[in-house]
């Protein structure tokens, strides 16, 4: 139950301390009590009016050895070197009584070197969301960051156009991205490599450090995690929208939230990213993008490990990846993870895509019709419009159901991008009731109560919306 700052002292040369700069008139807006007792930071920080505090002062634990990471990255599939914390630091790591580490980062904590002429800022847009959207993502069962605290502020922020400034506290295992150890395997930094492997086996792989190969035991690791963690989004229909290398975890947890959305109506090759003009990002490609970011990774463990063994490592994402995703949407649909099984369920992704019926309601209607305690008010047959088709798929799939049971793998609620986008334009005006309404829901996502809630409603005239990297 200590706070420490491992990284800035362990790797001083691999980024630069720096001190955050406040916004104007900064105030607590969300603080996650449960998460803080959880990471063990309650024995510190007792409550949410002592966090703030400690964070407008540059000598307190949280702000002394504040540090901005150095990384690099594949950007769209093009590398760039000069990449780094340009809006976020490092604050320190907590352990809780368990002995767990957690990072804690503050997003939209000023400039640093790596801001590349930038402001350093964070706008309350991008702020909530990433707020919302991680805790929506680890109560959905879903490997994400997490979310501590948010700030809001009287200050200005310049994007497309003027907007609120925040800033937000994260927590995650640690901040290592793919693009730590890419840059300093490009770069040719050996020293610096090598120091950040020992790093992550002494605080992050400890069960590896004396393996036979410890660097194929770690690459096999992020591997293994990386296509449970894929096989999820796409259970859920999420949408990450910038799967730059840069912005993945070693320890395969979403991360560093943009353009992501939940799909409304459903669309294999739904893009959310306005920037995304190729759709390498679209929703079908995720798991071919992960992939080839493992690749990317690869590289950097490439003095330790054989390319047949890296080779052979990679190979075991697709049957992974394949083996979690029929789990768990056969899981969903209360169907055994056969042949038979899996079919049935392809098919009924086939009939959503073809007539644009929401995904996640569709799931939910379908663990409704299940239920022997709940009913919903109409039958599921009649929102589809081929009901002969419809009719013989549905025959087949009573006849193959093992769980009748469902509604706890079918969530009632997602944080849908149009009450995401109604929460912010209250909390530019000074109201978080409805973000607050938001959060509540996010974090019960299988609670029956929101059924017929109206946030929990898909948009009245649904279409696929475009949002920018800055959200």
């Amino acid at each position: 139950m200590t706070i420490t700052h491992n990284y800035a002292d362990s790797l001083s040369s691999l980024g630069q301390v720096i001190t955050p700069t406040p916004l104007k008139e900064m105030q607590l807006a969300f603080f996650n009590a449960s998460l803080a007792r959880e990471i063990g930071l309650n024995k510190h920080i007792d409550s949410s009016e002592t966090l703030l505090p400690w964070l407008l002062s540059p000598v307190t634990p949280l702000t002394k050895k504040a540090f901005a990471q150095k990384y690099g990255g594949h950007q769209f599939g093009q590398w760039n070197p000069d990449l780094g914390d340009g809006r976020g630091l490092l604050l320190c790591e907590v352990a809780n009584s368990q002995g767990e580490i957690t990072d804690l980062h503050l997003k939209g904590a000023g400039p640093t070197p790596y801001s590349r002429h930038a402001d350093g800022r964070a706008v309350l847009r991008s702020t909530l969301r990433e707020y919302i959207g991680s805790e929506a993502l680890h109560y959905l069962g879903i490997p994400s960051s997490r979310s501590l605290a948010m700030f809001t502020s009287g200050e200005t922020v310049y994007r497309e156009q003027p907007e609120m400034g925040a800033m937000m506290i994260r927590t995650a295992p640690s901040h290592l991205r793919f693009g730590h150890f890419e840059y300093f395997y490009h770069s040719r930094q050996t020293d610096r490599l090598n120091a950040l492997f020992d790093f992550a086996f002494t605080y992050h792989y400890p069960q590896f450090k004396h393996a036979d190969n410890p660097h194929k035991a770690m690459l096999k690791a992020i591997v293994l995690r990386t296509a449970r963690m894929i096989a999820l989004w796409q259970t859920h229909g999420f949408v990450h929208g910038v799967m730059n290398t840069d912005n993945m975890s070693i320890h395969g947890i979403t991360f560093d939230y943009g353009p992501y959305a939940f799909i409304d109506n459903y669309k294999a090759d739904a893009v959310f990213n306005h920037s995304d003009y190729s759709g390498r990002y679209a929703f079908k490609q995720q798991p071919g993008i992960a992939l080839w970011n493992l690749n990317a990774l690869a590289h950097a463990f490439s003095p330790f490990v054989s390319i047949e063994e890296i080779k052979e490592t990679l190979s075991l994402f697709e049957t992974t990846f394949i083996n979690q995703y029929q789990k768990a949407m056969t899981e969903r649909m209360g169907l055994p993870a056969t042949q038979e099984g899996v079919g049935l369920m392809q098919g009924f992704i086939a009939m959503i895509e073809d007539e644009q019926q929401d995904y996640t309601l569709s799931f939910r209607r379908l663990a409704l019709s299940l239920s022997q305690q709940t009913q919903s008010s109409l039958p599921i047959r009649d929102f589809f419009v081929n009901r002969e088709k419809f009719d013989s798929w549905y025959t087949a799939y009573q006849g193959a159901v093992v769980n009748r049971d469902t509604l706890a793998f079918n969530p009632s609620f997602i944080p849908r991008t149009h009450i995401l986008q109604q929460a912010i334009e209250h909390a530019e005006k000074g109201d978080l009731a409805l973000a607050q309404q938001v959060l509540k829901a996010s974090s019960t996502p299988y609670n029956a109560k929101w059924d017929h809630d109206e946030i929990a409603l898909p948009p009245k005239n649904a279409h696929q919306v475009s949002l920018s990297c800055s959200s």
